[in-house]
């Protein structure tokens, strides 16, 4: 089982990360937090990174039906959402696999929320991926 799910786009890092809180609003993702660890890093140890910022993004229905089955799943929550520029200087988007959740605790309702959570994140990755850039 690969531990996210990954897509490169065409898009300039500024504009995938707009369009990546974009498409993850259409899936009834809002974004929690929002880390911009290549500063962050910076600042902190003088390490230089390209960019890239962390979106933890949540779809409360989903994170209510998965905590009632398994309390201690708030260890996968928000799931995290990067966006940066490798080493060639694409911009890939990754998100959390949600099917690890499944390893934690089993039961149908937690692989029916895994499964919808890996829908919607994988459809809003697939269309940032899919997004021309802006002329």
């Amino acid at each position: 089982m690969d531990h996210a799910i990954t897509v490169t786009t065409e898009l300039p890092f500024e504009e995938a990360l707009q369009v990546t809180r974009e498409r993850l609003a259409d899936e009834g993702f809002g974004i929690l937090t929002e880390i911009d660890l290549a500063s962050t890093l910076k600042a902190k140890i003088g390490a230089e990174l390209p960019p890239q910022v962390i979106l933890g993004a949540c779809r409360p229905p989903l994170a209510h039906a998965a905590v009632q089955v398994e309390p201690s799943i708030g260890v996968f929550l928000p799931c995290n959402v990067v966006v940066r520029v490798d080493d060639a200087g694409r911009t890939v988007v990754q998100a959390m696999n949600p099917d690890f959740m499944t390893q934690i605790a089993s039961g149908e309702a937690l692989v029916e929320v895994a499964t919808d959570a890996k829908a919607r994140l994988t459809r809003a990755l697939d269309a940032v991926a899919a997004a021309a850039p802006a002329s």
